[in-house]
């Protein structure tokens, strides 16, 4: 094993914060009064995203959405205190300068970045550039933004990057030879995977960068959340039909990597555990805001607690897999994303 490798594996452990899979956002912020704080959380109108938006906000936090369509975005959020709607699309790469651009014309420094947007197991779909494209969105997309916003993050002075990842790392790393499966056969699952791999090694290397800038990087799971909370909404015969098939999608994610069913909840091991959307935006508030985590980066977290690191061949629920932690990994995807990006990430 390299020594880098061991040293990341060696911090890639829990610290024991107390908290589990059953604490929700609002328990994981506790009494933090983020008055005076600015946040950006992308996807931040939709399932765990409205919640994680509203505990930052009712803490006092001032929390831009930005979305594809501001409407569903004001529908969603537009109610809560001290936030802001604003239009960002992922998979466009000028909208994502635009957005940028805007909010550096501000002039305020960005205390917490979570990009939490993203798609999952979709059918093969590209962007503009060619590009698949849930690589696109959920990596390429955060990472052209976060590198435009590392002014505003290096301005915070004691800023953090929050990469919503998942479980679905272990299904496989980065398809460096191929990422965007354009002579390798298309498969939604490992594409996901990829993503989900690509989101944890961002924040690996991120930190690794920015961190003598005082910005740190974590990346989260989430939890296994079989509902998104758009039932609460009126919806018409159109986005029901949606709304099952992502909710399908879910369960279908479950099945895929092993654990229990909805239906027997009688045997669990760690990280089976089934959670609601307020316990879904726990992981990402903690990483964001917990002062348990000061010094610390480069990380993913679970639970609200660093995962372990386990093995590539683990058929643990849990932990977090060699290849999307390896330094050399997080160092080469990080080259290949500026030259797919035609981004200059200057920290």
């Amino acid at each position: 094993m390299k020594i880098e490798s061991h040293i990341n594996s060696m911090i890639q452990s829990p610290i024991q914060s107390g908290f589990s899979y059953r604490t929700t956002a609002k328990q994981a912020l506790g009494n933090r009064n983020l008055h005076g704080k600015v946040a950006i959380v992308t996807g931040g109108y939709s399932g765990i995203g409205i919640e994680t938006t509203r505990v930052l906000a009712e803490a006092g936090a001032t929390v831009i959405v930005p979305a594809r369509t501001r409407e569903k975005a004001r529908a969603a959020v537009g109610h809560l205190p001290r936030v802001e709607l604003e239009i960002l699309n992922l998979m466009d790469p000028q909208s994502i300068d635009a957005f940028a651009a805007r909010f550096l014309s501000s002039g305020r420094p960005l205390d917490i970045l979570i990009n939490s947007a993203g798609i999952m197991a979709s059918p093969l779909m590209r962007d503009a550039r060619g590009y698949e494209a849930q690589f696109a969105t959920n990596h390429l997309g955060h990472f052209q933004l976060t590198a435009r916003l590392m002014p505003a993050l290096k301005k915070a002075g004691n800023a953090r990057v929050v990469a919503v990842s998942s479980r679905a790392q272990r299904l496989g790393g980065v398809i460096f030879e191929d990422p965007n499966f354009e002579t390798i056969a298309y498969d939604k699952w490992k594409a996901y995977a990829q993503s989900k791999s690509a989101n944890v090694l961002f924040a690996v290397e991120l930190d690794r960068l920015a961190k003598s800038h005082g910005v740190r990087a974590f990346a989260v799971h989430p939890g296994l959340i079989p509902t998104t909370g758009i039932s609460r909404f009126s919806l018409d015969e159109n986005t029901s039909k949606l709304v099952k098939k992502l909710q399908s999608g879910l369960i279908n994610l479950a099945n895929k990597l092993d654990i229990v069913k909805l239906t027997n909840f009688k045997k669990k091991e760690k990280g089976d555990h089934f959670k609601t959307i307020k316990q879904g935006a726990a992981t990402s508030v903690w990483c964001a805001t917990s002062d348990a985590l000061a010094g610390m980066g480069g990380v993913y977290c679970e639970d609200c607690d660093i995962a372990e690191a386990v093995p590539a061949d683990s058929g643990k629920g849990y932990g977090v897999r060699p290849w999307a932690i390896e330094p050399e990994d997080a160092q080469r995807l990080w080259e290949l994303s500026e030259k797919l990006t035609g981004v200059k990430f200057v920290i």
